[in-house]
């Protein structure tokens, strides 16, 4: 069978990738084109486009970049229909995806969805072009079910989320090896920094995140470098300070770390299963977060407490993410009943994600739901 798969981050870079594993094995004969990454690449697919090409973050930089969203849409309707696939699967990037949906439905390809668009935070609308546009939806949050198969009566197939077995199958480190090799302190314990995998937002977020080392001399700082960007920018934030730096070993790091800051996101989650008490981080440009404050109609913005239903980390967005915030709230879970309970809620958390096997499932359904020729 032939697929085509579109992804346009780093998560789904790697989400994508262990999709891709398990439909080659279930079927050895799977020719797979993408848009990704290097990890879908390595995986076995041939790689269309980088993912570094499409990533633009927020409203504005979407309306400043219309041009090149334009062309690469008329590319991907181009390259899927020279290749034929059998099946097209979307993975999150949704204002891409649902236009090259639309186009791929119309024209009567079998369409597959992993790793829903967030339609239960803002635009609720885009549930009609779902409806429409794909065959099968494949969810990876537990309230996403009820949300599609109960409020919008359109069945959906749960089938775990895919960072339990991400991180199942990230051994944990030697953490005196690690240490050593990234140069950091024997002893004192890891804070990490994830500051996002965009230029945009590490541009945001990163000095901020900075600004509350000087307070906490008993730990070390750790930046986690994404492999979408390059380590020559982050060297402008270090810039002599007493900060360290890893480069796409995010897993490792958290796996090790004492404690962390994070931009809100993917990250919030994979901090949460690694049992990483942490802080959520957000901010956007002014006109940017005007919009979204207008549309978005949670009580939360990281997955952690979205899943939870309730506050289980603190969340400092816009304004009040503040050096004296950050400090007060990084210096509540380093020690105390805070701490507890943010790593005891975590449990719970992991729970309610269900088990391993969400690539595995998926792929099984994709291939199972293959009209026949």
């Amino acid at each position: 069978m032939k697929y085509y798969i579109i992804a346009g981050e780093a998560s789904g870079d790697l989400h994508g990738s262990n999709l891709i594993k398990a439909l080659r094995a279930e079927d050895s004969n799977a020719d797979i084109r993408c848009w990704g990454g290097n990890l879908m690449e390595s995986a076995g697919a041939h790689l269309v486009k980088h993912y570094k090409e499409l990533a633009f973050m927020g409203f504005l930089e979407v309306i400043m970049n219309l041009g090149r969203i334009s062309k690469n849409i008329k590319f991907c309707k181009a390259d899927i229909a020279e290749f034929k696939p059998d099946a097209i699967i979307f993975i999150d990037y949704s204002g891409f995806n649902l236009r090259i949906a639309k186009w791929a439905k119309v024209n009567h390809y079998n369409t597959n969805y992993y790793i829903s668009p967030q339609i239960w935070a803002s635009r609720e609308g885009r549930i009609e072009s779902i409806k429409r546009d794909i065959n099968k939806m494949h969810v990876i949050l537990p309230f996403e079910k009820e949300f599609y198969e109960k409020k919008h009566q359109y069945k959906v197939n749960f089938v775990g989320h895919p960072l339990i077995d991400a991180i199942h199958n990230s051994p944990k480190p030697d953490d005196e090896n690690f240490r050593t090799s990234n140069n950091l302190d024997p002893i004192k314990p890891i804070i990490a920094l994830l500051p996002g995998s965009r230029k945009q937002e590490v541009e945001k977020m990163l000095e901020l995140m900075l600004s509350v080392v000087e307070h906490f001399n008993d730990y070390q700082f750790v930046i986690a470098g994404a492999p979408s960007l390059e380590d020559d920018f982050y060297k402008t934030f270090i810039n002599g300070k007493n900060i360290n730096f890893v480069s796409n070993q995010t897993y490792d790091l958290l796996s090790l770390s004492y404690a962390a800051l994070v931009t809100s996101g993917t990250a919030t989650l994979e901090t949460a299963l690694y049992k990483v008490p942490q802080v959520v981080c957000y901010r956007a440009n002014w006109l940017s977060y005007q919009i979204a404050k207008r549309i978005i109609t949670l009580d939360y913005i990281s997955l952690v407490n979205l899943i939870m239903d309730k506050e289980v980390v603190k969340e400092l967005i816009q304004n009040d993410l503040t050096t004296k915030n950050l400090k007060k709230e990084l210096n509540s879970i380093l020690d105390g009943s805070k701490r507890t309970q943010q790593i005891e809620a975590y449990f719970e958390l992991e729970k309610k994600l269900g088990g391993k096997g969400a690539s595995s499932n998926t792929a099984k359904s994709i291939i199972k739901n293959i009209p026949s020729k």
